[in-house]
Order: C-alpha cells, then structure tokens, then sequence
C-alpha cells in the first residue's frame, strides 16, 4: 500500500519518502507536518468521522443552498400541512402502494440515503456522495459510517463502498420497514430542529408503487425534545442508523470498485504537490458543470487507468487534498470520488 513521492515537505527539506494509507500524517520522521495545518488528518476526522452522526459542519452558503434545495426536490412529496417544521398530516401524505412495487432495473434507483453539507472542509464537498442506495434488481451499494478515515502527508482516503445484493423478498421487506417503522409514510417533506446550527441534511428519496418521495432532516440524530416533532424525528433517526451501517443486514459484501471516477480540481495546493501524472489530460479538461445537482467545483471523468496513474492504493473510496503540479506550471489539489452507476458522468 506504498507509493514513493520526491516532493518538498513542510519543513523546506527535500526529500524521497515512502507513506501508506493508514500512516499518521506526522509519523514521518524526515516531513513533520504542520500542527495547524488546514488539512491535517486529526482536523479532518474530527469534521468527518460518522459515528452515529455526522460532526457540526458549516457549509458554504451557496454549496448548502444547492443541498437544500436537492432535498426539497421530489415528484410526488407531499406539501407541509402541519406545524412550520414539516409535521404531516396522514391523509395529506400519498398512498404508496402496499405491495411495495418499486422499479426493477440495474440502475433504477428504488430507495437512496444521503447525508451532506454543513461544517466540512471544501474537499469533503466535492467528494460527497450518498452513503445508501438500493437499486432496483436487488443490487445494493453502502458505505460504512464507522469506518476510520485513513490518510498519509499525501491524502486523507475515504472509507470504500460496498456492494451486496438483496433478494425481492429482502428489498419489500427493508422497504416496509423504511415506510411504516422507519416513519417515512408519516414523515413531511422537510424538518429542521431549531436548535442545532452547522449541521449536516440527511435526504431520503424513496421510488415505490409509481411514486416518488423525498424527505430530508437537518441534524439528523441531534435531539430536541421541545420540538413538536420529537417523535418523528427519533423515528427517522433509527431509519437514517440503519442505513449508515447496513452491514449486518446483507451478506456476502464485497467492496465494490467503480468503472467510473469524478476528479475534481481546485487552485492551489496546501501539501508538497507531485508531477502532473496524466499525459493525455490538462487542467482546462476540468470543467465546473452548470445545472441543478452538479458540484461547484471543475470535474472531469477519470477511468480506472487515469486513478491507477496515480499510484496510490486503497483508495476505493476516493480521497480528498492531492495536491499535484500541473504542466502549466501551477499547484492544483486534486479530490477523487467514485461515480454511481445511475450517475451521469
């Protein structure tokens, strides 16, 4: 899990070093990293690391804008009829169907979990994807949420996705429990506590008996026992547990390794930048998308040669902050992560 790099590290020292995936940023003894510095793995897993819930994290307005306004998103959700959080009001709220008929395809996306935005470092963003999604032929891909993060004086790498497979029985069976005992029927289409700032909005998107229905919980966990809708939002917040660590209900996993990536390329780097490794690209391939949906950053497509070209390993499940000197003579940093199969390029 080595790769060896010639750069110049934080203390002005050049050196030849060799740095794994798991490796403490400031456990080699020739690259001390900087205590302070911005992107430093003790920082980052103190923003990012899931363990129950995600960490307070301040979005930028505009990337929490983009969330929001995804998470209200959704043919078919019923409009609020209740209190000003979003409380439902059970004839207001369609009627899936109770067979649980849902799409069938290998890229039809029958029910998806996503959790993002709020108080993160700018990598995390360009990086974010959902952690849950059931397709409809029984494929199911994950992410465990209490994975460590692991990271070297090179990159901070992301915990792998997994893949399992369902049976149709297994599929209506978790989706009756997302609907009835998860609280997804009864919930409203949006809810925020009131009494958390910073924090992260979880987006379920359920597509079941022709329907599509969305809801979304800011702080999802973070309890307010004053709010009138406490008791859905312990309710939602078993379903949002169960799907941040959905292993024990699959067997059989593998981690699953993408045909497609998502490189996303900023200006400027923090740590010392290695060469450029893709002959056949330049930075202006990386192009910021216009469009509802898409990242603010610029991104282009990477194929599985383009990431071996980096000669990193365990990085499955993408990365944040490689800085690299780009042929035009500037430090970009590079941010990798792993594109869905229902996810256009």
């Amino acid at each position: 899990m080595a790769r060896t790099v010639l750069g110049q590290c934080p203390s002005g020292r050049n050196h030849m070093g060799t740095r794994r995936v798991g490796e403490p940023m400031n456990s080699h003894p020739t690259c001390p990293m900087l205590p302070d510095h911005p992107r430093t793995l003790a920082r980052a897993r103190g923003l990012a690391r899931a363990r129950g819930h995600f960490a307070l994290r301040r979005a930028t307005a505009s990337l929490l804008a983009l969330t929001m306004l995804l998470a209200a998103c959704g043919v078919g959700a019923s409009p609020p009829s209740g209190g000003p959080n979003g409380t439902a009001d059970p004839s207001a709220v369609p009627t899936l169907n109770p067979e649980f008929d849902h799409p069938t395809g290998a890229t039809d996306v029958v029910f998806r979990f996503e959790e993002g935005g709020g108080f993160v470092p700018m990598g995390f963003f360009a990086t974010q994807a959902p952690q849950f999604t059931l397709y409809g032929d029984g494929t199911v891909i994950f992410r465990d949420s209490n994975a460590a993060l692991q990271g070297n004086s090179e990159i901070i790498a992301l915990p792998p996705f997994w893949i399992g497979q369902l049976t149709e029985s297994q599929i209506r069976e978790f989706l009756r429990f997302a609907l009835e005992d998860g609280g997804l029927r009864a919930a409203g289409p949006s809810y925020t506590p009131g009494n958390i700032a910073d924090a992260p909005t979880a987006i379920f998107t359920a597509n079941i008996g022709g329907l599509t229905r969305t809801v979304s919980v800011e702080a999802l966990g973070y309890d307010n026992p004053e709010s009138p809708d406490a008791a859905i939002l312990r309710t939602l917040a078993t379903l949002g547990e169960r799907l941040r660590n959905f292993a024990p209900f699959v067997e059989g996993e593998t981690i699953w390794t993408p045909d497609r990536w998502r490189g996303a390329l900023t200006p400027d780097a923090y740590n010392p930048p290695v060469t450029w490794p893709w002959p056949d690209l330049v930075p202006a391939d990386f192009v910021a998308p216009t469009g509802q949906g898409w990242p603010e950053f610029p991104i282009h497509t990477l194929t599985p040669d383009h990431v071996a070209a980096l000669g990193l390993v365990g990085i499955e499940g993408g990365f944040v902050s490689l800085a690299l000197h780009g042929p035009d003579g500037k430090d970009y940093t590079l941010a990798l992560r792993p594109i869905l199969p229902d996810e256009l390029r």
